[in-house]
């Protein structure tokens, strides 16, 4: 597996080895060994989710605070999303900047993306099964996030205005500046 750097601090793009044949293929989708001693990043996770959505849905910008912080280490296992991470570690000298990634089936490559990040997704295909693995248990009273559109942050999710499906929780969240997140 190979680790890239982002512009953003400790968030990283993996791009795993493939091995193919008219079988198929076989990849390592992860190596906490590895992972750790690539990044010095620890990399044990608790968790793993899978979302499915349909185009045009956009999930985010959504964090977990406090001692309930989560990294993340994303992928997407069918279809195709435009991955979004945002640094909202006030210390951070990439404080307010966003990366973003498109995350294909067919390119395998996972984000990781470190406590104290929103994070946030938008469908490109016609669906998308997205896998997140989570470095700390969920817990409800300690989401946070940002708003979606906030005009600060000015995140291109290269999706049609007309075309975008969010939840209602996802239409309230604070705005950047608030730094309510």
């Amino acid at each position: 597996m190979k680790i890239k750097s982002t512009p953003l601090k400790d968030c990283y793009i993996i791009e795993p080895t493939v091995f193919e044949d008219d079988r198929g293929y076989f990849y390592e989708k992860f190596n906490e060994q590895k992972f750790e001693e690539l990044t010095g990043m620890n990399g044990h996770f608790v968790q793993d989710n899978i979302s499915k959505s349909s185009y045009g849905v956009l999930r985010g910008l959504h964090l977990q605070k406090g001692d309930k912080a989560q990294a993340k280490l994303v992928s997407c296992l069918e279809g195709k999303v435009l991955d979004v991470a945002v640094d909202l570690r006030e210390d951070s000298p990439t404080f307010g900047k966003w990366f973003s990634i498109e995350l294909t089936s067919e390119n395998k490559l996972q984000l990781y993306i470190p406590r104290g990040f929103g994070h946030g997704f938008s469908v490109l295909s016609e669906q998308a099964v997205f896998s997140y693995k989570c470095d700390n248990f969920y817990d409800k009273a300690s989401e946070g996030g940002v708003l979606w559109n906030d005009s600060d942050l000015n995140i291109d999710w290269q999706l049609p205005l007309k075309d975008i499906i969010l939840s209602d929780k996802d239409q309230i969240l604070p705005a950047f500046t608030s730094k309510n997140f």
